[in-house]
């Protein structure tokens, strides 16, 4: 309700209850009622005031032609304690209408309060989404090179265990002519060494047989076998030394599996490396992996709880 209508009301009122208190309506004044609302101008009092005396005084010239002076006085006086009475009623509803709007224009600015909360919760969160999305990008790149590093790792192992088994397969290979032409030599050797020992002791039983009747063969025999025997020594050292450089070619051979082996152990350790750098890789792309699914569930549970949180803000 306006200031003007209050004023308007307050007049009214004052005026009533001062009459009701024993003045006469033109004993009031627009002093008299001012101070006792203390508000409105006083053009308004007295135009107020104006319309009331003479509301008054059409009433009081109706009840004096009606009625006896007496009872137009009695008539007057409750007349305006019901006047005063109505006027506190309505007063009394204005007021309460007034504590109404108030309190509707608390809850109006609380609202807005809530409103403006609910605004910078909105941006705050937008803000997160932003981040998080940020992130997912940046843990989906992470991913891309983590994998792309993975596939290359896998390929250089593939390659290391290819090159390994190409250079186990060429070691056993070569191990394995080594062996089979040291057999056949050996074997040649020994072979050589039967053949000429048969020969040695035919030419013995032969020389043992003519020794009784050729005395003079036997010199000579003997000197044969002798001859025979350098000859068997000299084939028997050379058969020792060809022996001896079969076996240096057989260390030689296996220096060089020995060098074999340890090249293939150390693309075995490259290997054991490679392979456990994949591991790793693999468990950094795991790791990422989860922190995408961990990231997406955080923005899928924002995306929807905020409009939870805003009808639970706009409910209370």
């Amino acid at each position: 309700m306006s200031r003007i209508n209050d004023t308007h009301l307050r007049t009214r009122e004052v005026a009533a209850r001062l009459v009701a208190a024993g003045r006469h309506p033109h004993e009031l004044t627009v002093d008299l009622i001012y101070a006792e609302i203390r508000q409105g101008s006083r053009t308004t009092i007295n135009d107020e005031l104006k319309l009331w005396k003479d509301e008054q005084a059409r009433n009081n010239n109706a009840l004096s032609a009606a009625l006896p002076p007496a009872v137009a006085n009695a008539m007057l006086s409750v007349w305006a304690l019901a006047v005063e009475q109505g006027e506190q009623v309505f007063a009394q509803r204005s007021a309460e209408f007034e504590a109404e709007a108030a309190a509707a224009t608390t809850r109006a600015e609380s609202l807005q309060v809530a409103n403006a909360g609910l605004k910078a919760e909105v941006q705050t969160l937008r803000a997160q989404v932003d981040y998080l999305q940020a992130r997912l990008a940046t843990a989906l790149a992470d991913h891309a090179r983590v994998q792309t590093q993975l596939d290359a790792t896998i390929r250089q192992a593939e390659a290391a265990v290819a090159e390994r088994d190409a250079v186990r397969a060429q070691s056993d290979q070569a191990l394995h002519e080594a062996q089979s032409t040291h057999a056949r030599e050996l074997e040649a050797v020994r072979a050589a060494r039967a053949e000429h020992e048969a020969a040695l002791r035919a030419g013995v039983d032969q020389a043992t047989t003519g020794l009784e009747g050729v005395q003079t063969l036997v010199m000579l025999q003997t000197e044969e076998t002798r001859e025979a025997q350098r000859r068997a020594e000299a084939a028997v050292s050379k058969t020792r030394q060809r022996n001896e450089q079969l076996v240096a070619d057989g260390q030689r051979l296996s220096a060089d599996a020995a060098e074999q082996r340890r090249l293939a152990e150390r693309h075995e350790k490259q290997l054991a490396g490679v392979m456990e750098e994949t591991r790793e890789l693999r468990r950094e792309r795991d790791s990422l992996t989860l922190q995408v699914a961990q990231l997406q569930g955080q923005l899928k549970g924002r995306d929807e709880s905020a409009p939870a949180r805003t009808a639970r803000r706009r409910a209370s």
